[in-house]
């Protein structure tokens, strides 16, 4: 039990430490200081097996050539803000646009969180253990007002949760919108497609998206479509509608689903894996989740020769709905200077 350190490599002349977390049962999870990333997440399968369940690379290179986000913290604004433009308090602000994904503003632009070395605030090497990180996000980076200070808590508890708790504060109005970006998979990273992996999101509501991959102004039901998780079924159940709008424009499952008031602890999702019989059941108090599972992987290698292909992973990013700048209708992501940004979300693992 406990926590450990070593040297994961330099990136722009700052080093980054690797930091392994292991409770009483035996699970670890491994957390670079470079984009806060989770690296690795070693849990059991029904028969005591240890496997890791996130994809990733396995040295720090991998995970700075790459921008499909692995395990990463995002920030300032993760998810999309349509044309990069968002107009507070009178004043109209262009945020840089993602080349990659056309016009959009995208997870916090060219150098968001997942592209920064964190500070170290402190290291709880306990029954617990839990790694504080933080993270000074000037006025004006990417384009955004206002000097943001940010600090996220990484805890492994005894019930083989990973506990991530995310705060700010701000001197200045600015959007802010926190996620972690790990890919899941339930067999193992090595494993191929997550097309088995049966999924219930404890929700009924959705906000379909347009060509832009942004949001329509509509919070719609699940009700017939292939978003509807309101009951377990397999990823293949949902992405086998090709006819479907939201299916087509996204290639897949990649949808914002509402869950309604934030501040409050909620049960977001349960994702089972019949193969290895592994579950995650994901919680927060957050106001939405986008579900992705892996429509844009192209094949990139991975962990141990493996590789990163279409669909063999799941993402569960809580945070507030994509756009949400533009949108009145919406939570909203504004923090103003005197509040703090207070959000929880967990990823509890445990097996049949």
């Amino acid at each position: 039990m406990g926590i450990t350190r070593k040297d994961f490599g330099v990136v722009d002349g700052k080093p980054v430490d690797l930091y392994t977390l292991t409770n009483k049962n035996g699970m670890t999870v491994n957390i670079m200081t470079y984009g806060g990333a989770m690296v690795n997440i070693l849990v059991p399968d029904r028969n005591g097996e240890f496997d890791d369940v996130i994809l990733g690379f396995d040295d720090l290179e991998g995970y700075v050539g790459h921008d499909t986000y692995q395990g990463a913290l995002i920030g300032r604004y993760c998810n999309r803000i349509y044309q990069g433009k968002f107009t507070l308090n009178g004043v109209d602000y262009q945020l840089p646009v993602n080349e990659s994904n056309g016009i959009n503003h995208l997870h916090g632009g060219h150098k968001g969180y997942d592209k920064r070395v964190w500070n170290v605030l402190y290291v709880a090497d306990y029954a617990e253990p839990s790694l504080s990180l933080t993270l000074t996000d000037e006025d004006g980076m990417e384009g955004y007002p206002g000097t943001v200070e940010v600090n996220v808590i990484y805890t492994l508890t005894e019930d083989n949760s990973i506990k991530i708790e995310y705060y700010a504060t701000t001197d200045k109005p600015t959007p802010v919108n926190l996620t972690n970006h790990s890919y899941f998979n339930l067999n193992g990273y090595h494993s191929g497609d997550i097309l088995n992996h049966r999924a219930q999101l404890y929700t009924d509501k959705f906000t379909p998206f347009n060509e832009a991959f942004c949001p329509t102004g509509e919070i719609a039901s699940v009700k017939g479509t292939p978003y509807d998780f309101t009951e377990p079924k397999s990823i293949y159940d949902a992405v086998k509608h090709t006819e479907d709008e939201q299916i087509r424009i996204n290639l897949g499952v990649d949808n914002s689903f509402f869950y309604g008031r934030k501040g409050i602890m909620k049960h977001f999702a349960t994702i089972y894996a019949p193969e290895s019989g592994r579950i995650l059941d994901c919680y927060s108090d957050q106001t939405a989740m986008q579900f992705y599972c892996g429509n844009y992987l192209k094949g990139t290698p991975g962990k141990n020769g493996s590789k990163l292909n279409y669909r063999n992973a799941l993402c569960l990013e809580t945070q507030y709905t994509p756009n949400s700048p533009n949108n009145d209708w919406l939570p909203s992501c504004i923090l103003n200077p005197g509040e703090e940004y207070h959000f929880t979300t967990i990823y509890k693992f445990s097996h049949d």
